[in-house]
């Protein structure tokens, strides 16, 4: 069965033991080109798989503090560009696209960095609001987690090309996962689908299967997740930038052990 979001492709497998080559199927993630258009301007142009589209119209204007709630995006609407690609055309409400012109008028995006409409050292270190929820998890919560998230990607396990992000409840139930070539995208996607979905970031954790990179913390932190769990370690501006915000980080999470902070 072809997963959504994954084409087949046919290699040459060679072996160690001298078997003759042979001819291999296997199915590869769609890395895409996503043109990002709002309220009829051009916004970015983003590498992300072409699934789940909605949800990550809604999670990168609440990321991109272009929205402050799900009702303020009137629609999105993606299609397939002959010549490669796709559109994915986003109408905000007109009296919140303020914030849209203004980034739109003064800078051009570069691929899925996590930092778009950002044109300046001081806009990147922007204050963010501090995390007020807490949450009490267990290691166990976490452990089980970590451990149940392969078997609910996908994508992933047809193709081990992908990234997902998953949010959970205190007690380590997977409730949302969604999963994309880049890790920004898959939290993007996350955020929307919570937020189309009611759930508020503030009553579980995220799990992420990447390096807690500053952009990734940025986003839980806008969000106000208390809790983000990733599978690889925090980098330096990661690690403090949540601990000013009040997001706890544990890192290298693994069905056996994990590191926190």
């Amino acid at each position: 069965m072809q997963a959504e979001g994954a084409v087949p492709h046919t290699y040459t497998e060679h072996f160690a033991d001298g078997r003759a080559p042979a001819p291999r199927e296997r199915l590869l993630a769609i890395e895409a080109p996503i043109a990002i258009e709002i309220n009829g301007l051009g916004y970015a142009v983003m590498m992300a798989t072409p699934s789940d589209l909605s949800d990550y119209a809604l999670g990168f204007c609440l990321s991109e503090q272009l929205i402050a709630a799900p009702g303020q995006l009137l629609f999105a609407e993606a299609s397939e560009v002959p010549s490669g690609g796709w559109m994915l055309r986003i109408q905000l409400a007109a009296d919140d696209a303020a914030p849209l012109m203004e980034r739109a008028r003064l800078r051009l995006s570069e691929g899925s960095c996590g930092l778009c409409g950002i044109e300046s050292l001081e806009q990147v270190m922007r204050p963010l609001p501090p995390v007020t929820a807490r949450l009490d998890v267990a290691d166990a919560a976490i452990f089980r987690a970590v451990s149940a998230l392969p078997a609910l990607q996908p994508l992933g396990q047809a193709t081990r090309a992908v990234h997902a992000a998953a949010f959970c409840d205190p007690d380590g139930t997977v409730r949302l996962v969604r999963e994309d070539v880049g890790r920004h995208n898959a939290l993007d996607k996350l955020l929307g689908a919570m937020a189309r979905a009611g759930l508020s970031a503030g009553a579980g954790f995220i799990v992420l299967t990447a390096r807690c990179s500053f952009e990734l913390v940025q986003k839980a932190v806008l969000a106000g997740c208390p809790l983000l769990v990733t599978i690889s370690a925090a980098s330096t501006l990661a690690a403090q930038q949540a601990a000013a915000h009040g997001l706890k980080l544990v890192s290298l999470a693994r069905d056996d052990s994990f590191l926190s902070d």
